[in-house]
């Protein structure tokens, strides 16, 4: 769980492995994820969820797909994103009329597929996080939606953690925020983390920064905390 500024996106892909790499690449993106694995009543079961988005692949174990979608049409609004191996044009067309929101073919390119859902939430709902994707100070830009860093024409992927790290912190230029916040923002719920963690994912985000020619962008202040 990242908390409330979360987007919830339902899966709903019968092949395991699949399944498992679309959550893993989604909560890296800080979404959070549920997968469905008994598709009986799949419908039903993508609504009580509430969600913000839906991946829907068309070949389902004894149903459609397009069936699905049409009855989580009559139940909900939420955006609807066909992700299918199947690449006929009508199948594409069938998936438009039965209110999907996109259809995206396997195999796809997992940057491409997060652009296309934060396109989607943008539309549907202002944005994917309640605010901006993407944030810019002296000259570094931050993607939430891409999770990576850019100066001028060279780019540092991010894992999850160096990017709520810098979310945090680009929220508030200027300010410092502190560590314990920091650490209850990253490990909610947890009891204890060691303090030390949070110092080796800033210091790997610095080396990135380095890497690009940027130095000094995070300033610490002992016994205060970070900023940018």
């Amino acid at each position: 769980m990242v908390g409330s500024m979360a987007c919830k996106i339902v899966i709903i892909e019968d092949e395991a492995i699949i399944r498992r790499e679309l959550k893993l690449l989604l909560e890296n993106a800080l979404y959070e994820v549920f997968s469905l694995e008994d598709f009986h009543d799949a419908a039903a079961q993508t609504v009580s969820f509430m969600p913000d988005l839906v991946l829907l692949d068309v070949n389902l174990p004894d149903c459609s797909g397009f069936d699905v979608c049409t009855q989580i049409r009559e139940r909900s609004r939420v955006p609807v994103i066909f992700l299918t191996s199947r690449t006929d044009a009508m199948d594409e067309l069938t998936g438009m009329l039965k209110g999907g929101d996109d259809y995206i073919t396997k195999p796809y390119q997992p940057s491409i597929l997060l652009a296309r859902i934060a396109a989607v939430l943008k539309r549907t709902k202002g944005n994917a996080f309640g605010e901006t994707l993407q944030f810019s100070h002296n000259g570094v830009e931050l993607d939430l939606s891409r999770c990576s860093l850019r100066v001028g024409d060279k780019s540092a992927e991010l894992t999850k953690n160096e990017m709520k790290i810098l979310h945090r912190l680009f929220r508030q230029p200027g300010q410092y925020v502190s560590r314990m916040e920091l650490i209850e923002y990253l490990w909610e719920n947890q009891i204890f983390i060691d303090d030390n963690t949070l110092s080796v994912h800033v210091t790997r985000i610095r080396e990135k920064l380095r890497q690009m020619g940027v130095t000094d962008f995070i300033g610490t202040k002992r016994g205060v905390g970070y900023r940018i």
